[in-house]
């Protein structure tokens, strides 16, 4: 039960790129409910992701502990704010009034994260304001930008997605390897959060409900 819980939340572009046709999602449905099956879709997945989740520590499955401790919904959520967080040089720069109250509104409390300079003073370099500035531009000038979040969720997810994944590489093995595994596979894209932002805010999300017990 506890492996398939954990293969219930791989993502099923990595069975679609275990094979050249890649395996039916009817039979990745049924092989979760199986131990046969479970030990198939595991040999499926690239080692070099398995190797950091599964291997053997003592005391404990590593991979059950990291699933446990970091269930979907909080890697989407502590992805969604690390992205609002690479992005606050262009958020704190933004003063249009539409795309203000469509920030304010589409991020609720994410949107003071980005704000806050207690978590990340936003100084980058020359290059990287650039790149986010263009990559911000491009955004607020689609025109969906304003009716659309999913197209505002797509650039912080991926960002996010990318700052959480590096940072968990050097720190946090399993974690980045479970994040790669629910995520899908990802073209990286270049990181530029400091290491204590990304730890203060992974830790406010690992602590979530131990500080509201």
């Amino acid at each position: 039960m506890p492996l398939q819980a954990l293969l219930a939340d791989v993502h099923p572009a990595w069975y679609a790129a275990g094979g050249e046709a890649g395996f039916d999602p009817q039979l990745v449905a049924r092989a979760r409910s199986s131990a046969l099956g479970q030990r198939l879709l595991l040999r499926a997945l690239p080692p070099s992701v398995m190797d950091g989740l599964l291997a053997p520590r003592p005391g404990g499955s590593p991979h059950l502990s990291t699933q446990r401790r970091w269930p979907r919904e909080r890697v989407l959520a502590l992805v969604r704010d690390l992205g609002v967080l690479a992005c606050a040089p262009v958020i704190r720069a933004e003063v249009r009034r539409e795309p203000v109250r469509w920030l304010r509104k589409v991020l609720g409390n994410s949107y003071l994260l980005a704000l806050d300079r207690t978590v990340w003073d936003g100084r980058v370099d020359r290059a990287v304001q650039a790149r986010l500035s263009s990559e911000w531009e491009a955004l607020v000038a689609d025109p969906r930008f304003l009716s659309d979040p999913a197209l505002l969720g797509a650039l912080l997810d991926r960002r996010g997605d990318a700052e959480l994944r590096a940072w968990a590489a050097r720190r946090n093995r399993p974690l980045a390897d479970w994040t790669l595994l629910m995520r899908g596979i990802e073209a990286d894209c270049a990181t530029h959060l400091p290491e204590k932002a990304v730890l203060r805010v992974a830790s406010h999300h690992e602590n979530h409900d131990e500080d509201a017990a």
